[in-house]
């Protein structure tokens, strides 16, 4: 399994059902149509979270939750170190590593 060669966990993105305030509804709606929120989460090879970043609204896109974790330190986002990788399933890097889709 060459693909996991310098792996050291997944990444990967859940929608889950919310409740919010009319005023608020259109923005949490989701390609079903129905309010929820977008969350990431990070997990290693011992089925352990090490990151969630949850309270996305459900309309934002995978890619720009992603942006953000990276961009923002305050959000802590365990980077891999030199040489490790994390298997990610945004369609945009699928020609670099294998893609998981791995539910929560």
């Amino acid at each position: 399994m060459s693909y996991f060669e310098n792996c050291i966990g997944a990444i990967d993105e859940t929608h889950i059902s919310a409740r919010v305030p009319p005023e608020l509804q259109a923005a949490y709606i989701g390609r079903h149509g129905t309010p929820t929120q977008n969350i990431m989460a990070v997990c290693d090879f011992n089925m352990c979270f090490t990151f969630v970043l949850a309270g996305w609204e459900g309309s934002t896109q995978d890619s720009r939750i992603f942006q953000r974790a990276l961009m923002k330190p305050s959000y802590h986002f365990p980077f891999p170190p030199t040489g490790k990788h994390f298997n990610y399933k945004i369609r945009v890097i699928q020609k670099r590593i294998l893609i998981i889709v791995f539910k929560f």
